[in-house]
């Protein structure tokens, strides 16, 4: 396992250059309204080009600020696009690429996911996938040293995506982005209605999502399980769509930023 997934949506989804890229993610970060409390154990960030979804995404990685220099290992989870994924797709590669560098990939991590028999290895799944690698620039500049465990989900259910998470998010130091947009190609004011439901349902910890709510509904669903289970607070922190930020408003994509935390108790 020595090849490298080079950079497939460098220069369409972000900027190729990387320090026209760094000044654009640490703007972003500059830009998003602080967060105080806990560390969260994991968060939602959209994925769309950063001109559309960066603003709503760096309010979730502002919130997860306090995960440098202690997250070591990040799930990145994300729905499928390019290709039909009965179950989960996992890469066979060693690293991912990035205008910033490379990141390693988390080997114990792929191995364990390898034993469940619905997650296949498909370096075609995430050849020209954009849900992860626009998640990783705000890592690399949020913390700079991590290894990468990177999903992407197609038909499973919200008990298998669950299960797949458990087996890697299982100790200090391992974090979680979900990465999802909300509704899809709406009038402006129809889609902030139905992303302020689907908002809903997410905050209540309902893993029922439908794909028509979130293009990232499988992902979501299956971290909604364990953070019912593990006592988790879901809190949202940003939602918009594309009209919001560099769009027109006759057909928008929506964006919603949660992070998820440990409950408080007493």
């Amino acid at each position: 396992m020595h090849a490298i997934r080079p950079a497939a949506v460098a220069d369409l989804f972000y900027p190729a250059d990387a320090a026209e890229l760094r000044a654009s993610v640490d703007r972003f970060l500059a830009d998003a309204l602080p967060q105080q409390g806990p560390a969260p154990r994991a968060i939602i960030a959209p994925h769309a080009g950063f001109i559309y979804s960066g603003p709503i995404a760096a309010q979730a990685y502002a919130a997860a600020a306090p995960w440098r220099g202690v997250a070591r290992r990040v799930i990145v989870a994300g729905p499928a696009h390019r290709l039909h994924v009965p179950g989960i797709a996992i890469p066979s590669v060693a690293a991912f690429s990035t205008p910033l560098g490379t990141i390693a990939l988390d080997a114990a991590g792929m191995r364990a996911l390898q034993q469940l028999p619905w997650v296949e290895v498909s370096d075609r799944a995430h050849a020209l996938e954009h849900c992860i690698e626009v998640q990783l620039p705000f890592l690399q500049c949020l913390l700079e040293d991590f290894q990468l465990v990177p999903m992407l989900v197609g038909d499973a259910t919200p008990a298998q995506v669950a299960q797949a998470l458990e087996a890697v998010w299982d100790e200090a130091g391992t974090v979680l982005v979900v990465s999802s947009d909300l509704s899809h190609y709406m009038p402006w004011a129809a889609a902030r209605e139905r992303d302020a439901a689907t908002a809903g349902t997410i905050l209540r910890l309902d893993s029922t999502l439908l794909p028509e709510d979130a293009c990232g509904a499988a992902p979501i669903n299956g971290l909604l399980r364990i953070a019912r289970a593990r006592g988790l607070d879901a809190r949202l922190l940003d939602v918009r769509n594309s009209g919001d930020t560099a769009g027109d408003r006759d057909r928008v994509v929506g964006y919603g930023a949660f992070q998820f935390v440990e409950a408080a108790h007493g």
